[in-house]
């Protein structure tokens, strides 16, 4: 039962709020380490970036590639995209793009092919810290053809050969400077020293407004020409506590949140059903992969016998059914079965503690007289694991994992960080021993830069690449490599079930489910529709409206 004292709040507020819908606050549950398009990988950036910057390419709710910054997608069909033959055999493709004639920077300034031309260039330089670095290897080079259309060289001919979105323009006219020593341009980018600054942004919306770790404020680009924003004002606030979170929905302080960003879908079944009458309430299935990532660079993870009886000593199916309703169906690999590149046809490990510990002792692993087990060198079986901070659903999960483990053995400590720490600095740091986290995927998303050795963040490459696990094979590498370059889709497919059942059977992280997630909405809020794939729903901000 809601107490007496927040009903009297929600009534007055109400009102206030139909009177007041030229505004609208967003709640999420982290902040961006960083504004900047291309550096750091983080999903609270590019919800917000969603509302101020476009990419050149997008999948949208219905799964489909289409432009936002561009006029038209490159195919052979049109033209734009012309296969090339390249030295030893190999296929390369030249992609022609043209950007959109009325798009503009929030300072006024047009977005131009010199944009390009900039953003390659910090794209390509080893020192720049850009995370999404390689689709800048791939660009062999650039032909400027005017101020508004360019070819990309690309040197390889991929399945999703139009799909650019990775490549998110940097102003010229502003961040050159910033580039002067590409050492130091991570922490001189405009984006971190002058957020505010509307060349920035050229989006419908510009950050007007940046208190590190609670809110953004946005405002309408002045100089956006595409369909306008409905709203003078959009402000994001950060709130890591979900249980925060949820009261300051229910006191008017935001008015939705996020399903990106906001409350795990235990916690979101729980809100349905106190305060579901007062909200719009949606749940949107997609390809949002819960996981816990495990450094194999620890000693005992680098076993693949502690990383299977890690597994096996987990309920998984136990965990959805009873913390989410059995909505988030356990996860047998890292491809989501609603994604094309699914199989079934995998390694699957049921909840077997027996086995478990058997593959424990078999390690050189034995129990001690507290329960916890060691080696022959005493050394303690126990290692540390990490989550999003606040995050409750996860904590709680959290301490379901550390009493399952406790019972086959194995110690955990619970040590959990800020969202932009764990993402902008532990992560790619390798500073962990497990780190329960989510992957957000595109439909048909090949897996390089999880999972292929390329991708493993070290000092000599600045740190980029989102490998944290440290995952080196082969085998694995090919599969990707082939993956990337196939343009049957049946062949593509059986490119696909190999890579998972290898995942399936090396573990370089457990699988937990795959996610659902939770939007509360105004009820009178209309055109948030949710993706299910990495593009968020910010991205259509101008289809999003207040009804009377």
């Amino acid at each position: 039962m809601m107490p007496a004292a927040v009903l009297l709040v929600c009534a007055i507020i109400g009102p206030l709020r139909a009177a007041e819908r030229d505004s609208l606050s967003i709640g999420i549950t982290q902040f961006p380490a960083t504004l900047n398009p291309n550096i750091d990988v983080m999903a609270a950036k590019s919800y917000v970036l969603g509302l101020s910057l476009r990419p050149f390419t997008v999948y949208d709710a219905d799964w489909k590639l289409t432009c936002l910054l561009c006029t038209e997608l490159p195919s052979i069909s049109n033209g734009l995209a012309v296969p090339v033959d390249l030295p030893g055999g190999k296929k390369g493709i030249d992609l022609t793009y043209t950007i959109r004639a009325d798009a503009k920077w929030a300072d006024g300034a047009p977005v131009t092919t010199e944009d390009v031309r900039f953003t390659y260039d910090v794209g390509r330089n080893p020192q720049s810290g850009v995370s999404n670095a390689e689709l800048y290897r791939r660009i062999g080079g650039i032909d400027i053809k005017d101020a508004r259309t360019f070819t990309l060289h690309v040197d390889k001919l991929t399945f999703d050969y139009a799909a650019i979105q990775d490549l998110m323009l940097l102003p010229a006219h502003i961040e050159r400077d910033a580039f002067a020593d590409p050492a130091q341009y991570r922490l001189r980018t405009l984006y971190n020293t002058e957020p505010t600054n509307p060349g920035l942004y050229n989006g419908p919306y510009r950050v007007s407004e940046f208190v590190g770790g609670s809110h953004i404020l946005l405002e309408p680009n002045p100089h956006w020409a595409g369909p306008p924003g409905r709203f003078r004002r959009i402000t994001i606030r950060t709130i890591e506590n979900t249980a925060a979170l949820e009261a300051n929905l229910l006191s008017g302080t935001v008015d939705m949140i996020a399903g990106e960003l906001g409350l795990p879908l235990d916690e979101g079944l729980a809100f349905a059903k106190r305060h579901g009458d007062a909200f719009q309430i949606l749940y949107k299935p997609g390809l949002v992969y819960e996981h816990i990532d495990l450094n194999l660079g620890r000693p005992a993870l680098a076993d693949l016998q502690v990383r299977e009886a890690l597994i096996l000593g987990l309920d998984r199916e136990a965990i959805s059914r009873q913390l989410f309703d059995g909505r988030q169906p356990v996860a047998a690999s890292f491809v989501n079965p609603l994604d094309l590149g699914y199989t079934d046809d995998v390694p699957r490990y049921r909840f077997e503690p027996i086995r478990a510990e058997a593959l424990l002792e078999a390690a050189g692993w034995g129990k001690g007289g507290d329960g916890i087990r060691r080696n022959a060198e005493g050394q303690r079986l126990s290692f540390e694991l990490m989550t999003t901070a606040g995050n409750r659903s996860r904590e709680l999960v959290e301490q379901v994992l550390q009493s399952q483990w406790r019972r086959i053995g194995v110690d955990i400590r619970i040590k959990n960080e800020p969202a932009r720490v764990l993402f902008g600095e532990t992560l790619p740091h390798r500073r962990f021993d497990m780190a329960m986290y989510a992957w957000i995927s595109s439909p048909e998303n090949v897996p390089r830069s999880i999972l292929h050795s390329s991708e493993i963040p070290s000092e000599a490459n600045g740190f980029v690449g989102q490998n944290a696990t440290g995952y080196a094979n082969p085998e694995m590498d090919r599969l990707i490599d082939a993956l990337e370059i196939e343009l049957e889709a049946d062949k593509r497919k059986a490119l696909w079930a190999e890579a998972q059942r290898l995942y399936a059977t090396e573990l370089p992280s457990l699988p937990l489910y795959f996610r659902s997630d939770v939007f509360v909405l105004p009820k009178w809020l209309s055109g948030v529709r949710p993706t299910g794939n990495q593009s968020p729903t910010t991205l259509w901000i101008t289809d999003w409206s207040a009804q009377p």
